[in-house]
């Protein structure tokens, strides 16, 4: 078996593209995944499968949603070997809770503009971009980054963020008993 961990890209978000966690629960069972644990409304999950290949898998998950609730979110499936890549290649080991950021992203960006980034870059704020994982240290609040509102524009490449307290909960729940 397989472990994956989903990360569901703008659900239950402003009362938009409504989804119950109970109900991706039983959509993901459909598409044949065993051992489904959710975790928190914004759509994370955790499941084995036999499948292999993860965008298959990731667009069969898409296809059902659309089918059962009329909407189809970005789903980014990461191995449980990729989610530990993340986390050890995390360059701010010492930020915690939610000033710590993990951009999942769809793809290693192939000419990501560095320097607008750095331009948007408050004093506070640090920020790292290892392969496909970006990494967002805002102690001031993520809402309040202009840095966390252009990431995807300037590393062109569409993406899902984490914050800390999440990718280290989804770690426990995905790593074998």
């Amino acid at each position: 078996m397989n472990t994956y961990i989903a990360l569901f890209r703008g659900i239950n978000v402003g009362g938009n593209n409504l989804l119950p966690m109970t109900e991706l629960a039983g959509i993901l069972e459909r598409a044949g995944c065993t051992s489904v644990r959710t975790y928190i409304q914004s759509g994370n999950a955790v499941f084995s499968t036999r499948k292999r290949d993860p965008k298959k898998i990731a667009d069969e998950i898409g296809a059902k949603i659309l089918e059962v609730r009329g909407f189809r979110p970005k789903v980014m499936l990461l191995g449980l070997p990729g989610l530990e890549q993340a986390i050890k290649n995390n360059p701010f080991k010492a930020a915690e809770g939610k000033a710590l950021h993990f951009f999942f992203l769809e793809s290693v960006p192939k000419k990501p503009d560095l320097a607008a980034l750095t331009a948007l870059e408050v004093e506070s704020e640090r920020f790292a971009l290892e392969g496909n994982v970006f990494y967002l240290y805002t102690p001031d609040g993520f809402g309040r980054s202009k840095l966390a509102a252009k990431v995807e524009r300037c590393l062109g490449v569409a993406g899902t963020a984490r914050n800390w307290n999440t990718v280290a909960r989804l770690m426990t729940m995905a790593k074998p008993v």
